[in-house]
């Protein structure tokens, strides 16, 4: 099959702590004004992708992997994780703080739930004056210390926080206890996993006055209750190159800040390569065509992509591969 540059109908999803940056930064078809999350590309079951670019417009990604799995995914991909696409790529805005949370790790996930842990990066591409987040704690704490603080309601007290502006980066490895802060709009690549532990949410109601559920047993063996300096992502960022930002076993990442055209070999990746774009446009071109990406968008090149030639006078990318 002839994979050209892939581009996805946005799956557009409400949230309580939502707002309209999608709309109002990224250009999203949104008309709720509590849409917090915009997934770019996802086969998740329920909300997998459509493409809707070229000549396979309104296929799904789950679709095109099941009918060319080591091409579109590439041979090793492919071996790991069979059909199951492994990481799912979304923007978030955050017009109120999200609850405080944590994901289990893979072998907690699959006894638990049969599903994927759920690592996780951000990338902050606009921010409020004082927006922050919460990443981990302040101090080691132990489970009963911890237990307590849900009850005496001071896990606030505990919890540690970072300001953030435009291009700080953050890794999110599982048991790490975070939130994302009110007035954060970031992009988000992780594994492909729905699965998270919320153990503290402000005391919030939905539209229908209900309390949101809690999963304060289920994170209890989940948490690591260690205090780590390990999340704050520390790239280059030499104009025109390949930066490389995060590299784990679930995704490797790299910044890419061009203000001219760049070529790349990609034969010997033997993965698929996700462009995010996060600043300025471009036109992501392979052997089998093009597509013009901006802010806000995203593109998927199959694993089977010799050589892309990646055209601006002005982008901020980040690639993504495995």
């Amino acid at each position: 099959m002839n994979f050209y540059p892939l581009k996805f109908q946005p799956i557009l999803k409400e949230r309580l702590w939502g707002g309209t940056k999608l709309r109002d930064v990224l250009g999203k078809p949104i008309e709720s004004d509590i849409t917090g999350e915009s997934w770019e590309l996802s086969a998740v079951k329920g909300d997998v992708s459509i493409v809707e670019n070229g000549a396979l417009a309104g296929r799904s990604l789950q679709q095109l992997i099941d009918q060319a799995p080591g091409q579109l995914l590439g041979k090793s991909v492919y071996e790991r994780f069979g059909t199951d696409f492994p990481i799912l790529i979304k923007f978030i805005d955050a017009k109120q703080d999200l609850s405080i949370q944590l994901h289990p790790n893979d072998e907690l996930a699959k006894k638990r739930h049969n599903s994927f842990g759920k690592t996780e990066m951000w990338y902050v591409m606009d921010a409020d004056q004082d927006a922050r987040l919460i990443v981990g704690f302040n101090k080691d704490v132990t489970k009963e210390e911890y237990a307590k603080s849900l009850e005496d309601d001071s896990l606030l007290d505990l919890l540690n926080y970072e300001k953030v502006a435009e291009g700080d980066t953050f890794f999110i490895n599982t048991g790490k206890i975070h939130a994302i802060g009110a007035g954060v709009l970031l992009a988000e690549i992780q594994q492909t996993s729905d699965i998270t532990y919320r153990v503290f949410d402000f005391n919030r109601r939905d539209k229908n006055g209900n309390l949101r559920e809690l999963h304060t047993d289920l994170a209890l063996d989940a948490i690591d209750y260690t205090k780590k300096d390990d999340f704050k992502v520390a790239y280059g960022n030499q104009k025109d190159a390949v930066n490389p930002m995060v590299d784990c076993p679930y995704f490797t990442t790299n910044y890419l800040d061009l203000s001219k055209d760049l070529e790349q070999d990609l034969g010997d990746r033997d993965s698929f390569t996700i462009y995010m774009c996060v600043g300025g446009a471009a036109t992501i071109a392979n052997e089998f065509g093009s597509v013009e990406i901006e802010k806000g968008q995203t593109t998927l090149l199959a694993a089977s992509t010799e050589a892309v030639k990646i055209s601006t006078d002005g982008a901020r990318l980040l690639e993504v591969s495995i």
